[in-house]
């Protein structure tokens, strides 16, 4: 989404319904006085000696003169990159919720072992950031011009002026194969034995699982699936177009839910804006609902017109992180539980 269209919207409505928006103008100035240190002086398994390179989804190319030790990236990054072996040593974003408690998209990371430099919205203390002498940044990025997802735009330049070069891995208008094999292929330029038998395994789960789902989809073509994220004032149901992950459903035969171009139109083609008044506009069989910390989750939504929606009342509802954590440890039960969501469905649309 343009920067453009984004400055009109609200922090909340570029975090929906799989809404990883431009950035722009929206982010808040840098700085985050309650990021708490936990980060290491040891470096990762990953470090070797020898010129460092690797080729990003803006066409850029990162070069140190080793392999990078000290990483920061983006907490879902850090996730993936974990699951591979490969650790970081500072994270932003959504990282630490209020009772100290790994936020969802930390995944399996120890969150108590990582220097978290941006917990929210428009956070990333620079400070912080150059005193981990960082090699390398690394984001992924939501939109067509390779703005670096959770970078704040107001401090870019400060940024990068510290010196690490930064890499994007893409997921805007991809399937989720393509992202999750440059993050793969990220890992292994950072050291990764990207042929493990824990690895081999992830993979093969994934590719089972994406038979499953395919096989569920063909067997009930007529489950119909909406997407949705909850807010106080706005139910957002989002299209399958642009989301990495819906894309690669939809190609696997899933029966989405697809609100009109026009309705989309205001969001650049992410979501449509419900009230809760009109939250049942759409028939749906299974709701897949925004797990993220930024959303109301299903059994914190109060308003009747949600309580009384077939799907709901039948239970079908599950949960979906919009930024899926790009490893297939983590993406494999992602299809898994569509898939089970649809084998068991009743028609009640």
């Amino acid at each position: 989404m343009s920067n453009a269209r984004a400055t009109h919207l609200s922090r909340r409505g570029i975090l929906a319904a799989g809404g990883a928006l431009g950035l722009g103008a929206v982010l808040a100035a840098c700085g985050d006085d309650d990021a708490k240190s936990g980060g290491s002086d040891k470096e990762t398994t990953a470090a070797k000696s020898g010129p460092w390179t690797f080729k990003d989804d803006r066409g850029q190319t990162a070069k140190t003169d080793r392999t990078p030790a000290n990483i920061v990236s983006f907490i879902g990054v850090a996730a993936a990159l974990h699951d591979y072996g490969i650790e970081s040593k500072g994270v932003f974003g959504p990282t630490k919720l209020k009772d100290g408690k790994a936020d969802v998209q930390a995944g399996d990371l120890d969150i108590s072992k990582v220097t978290v430099i941006g917990n929210e919205w428009g956070q990333f203390n620079i400070e912080k950031y150059a005193a981990l002498s960082p090699d390398v940044l690394i984001t992924t990025m939501f939109d067509a011009a390779g703005t670096l997802w959770y970078v704040p735009e107001e401090s870019k330049k400060k940024i990068l002026a510290v010196g690490a070069p930064s890499v994007g891995i893409s997921v805007y208008d991809v399937q989720l194969p393509t992202s999750l094999q440059r993050m793969l292929e990220l890992a292994k330029s950072l050291g990764a034995d990207t042929t493990s038998s824990t690895i081999t395994a992830a993979k093969k789960r994934f590719e089972d699982a994406a038979a499953r789902l395919r096989a569920a989809t063909k067997a009930k073509p007529n489950i119909k699936v909406l997407v949705g994220s909850a807010s106080q004032d706005i139910f957002y149901v989002s299209g399958s177009n642009l989301s990495v992950d819906l894309e690669y459903f939809k190609a696997l035969g899933v029966n989405f839910v697809e609100p009109a171009a026009s309705a989309l139109k205001a969001s650049g083609g992410w979501y449509e804006n419900l009230s809760w008044e009109n939250v049942d506009k759409y028939g749906a069989d299974v709701i897949m609902m925004d797990n993220r910390t930024s959303a109301i989750q299903p059994a914190d939504i109060t308003e009747g017109t949600w309580k009384k929606l077939p799907a709901v009342k039948a239970g079908q509802v599950i949960a979906r992180n919009p930024e899926p954590i790009l490893s297939y440890d983590k993406c494999a039960p992602l299809l898994e539980d569509l898939a089970k969501a649809i084998e068991s469905a009743k028609k009640v649309s």
